[in-house]
C-alpha cells in the first residue's frame, strides 16, 4: 500500500463570515449630536450607528457604495448599555456600535439633503 503524505491529510478549515451584500443592513442611521456635527464641519468625519456584527471593512465598503465618496479611515466604538431612571422606575438603554468615518479631502455628504426637499 502506498502511504499518503501528511500534507494531503492536513487541510486547513477556514471559517468565513457570510458576505453581507445589503449595505443598508450595515449602516443603520446617523448619530446627530453637537460633537458629531463639530467633527463633520471641522474634520470631515461622519458618525453613524452600525450593525453590531459589522467591521470597519464592511462599513467602508458600504459608505463608498451608498454615498459615492472615498473613505480615508474608519474608527469603530462599542457604546455600552446604561441605566436610565424616570422617577422611581429604572430601565436600561441598550448599547450599540458606532463608526466614525473620515472622508478624504474634498469629499462631502449632505446628511439633511432628503429632509430639505420635503420642506
Amino acid at each position: 500500500m502506498a502511504r499518503k503524505s501528511k500534507k494531503a491529510e492536513e487541510k486547513a478549515i477556514v471559517i468565513t463570515k457570510p458576505i453581507n451584500i445589503n449595505h443598508f443592513d450595515v449602516i443603520l442611521r446617523p448619530i446627530i449630536t453637537e460633537k458629531s456635527m463639530r467633527l463633520l464641519e471641522q474634520e470631515n468625519k461622519v458618525t453613524v450607528k452600525v450593525a453590531k456584527d459589522a467591521n470597519a471593512i464592511e462599513v467602508k465598503e458600504a459608505f463608498e457604495a451608498l454615498f459615492k465618496v472615498k473613505v480615508d479611515k474608519v474608527n469603530m466604538v462599542n457604546v455600552p448599555s446604561r441605566k436610565k431612571r424616570v422617577g422611581r422606575y429604572e430601565g436600561i438603554i441598550g448599547g450599540y456600535k458606532k463608526a466614525i468615518v473620515k472622508l478624504q479631502q474634498g469629499q462631502a455628504i449632505d446628511l439633511f439633503k432628503s429632509f430639505e426637499a420635503e420642506a
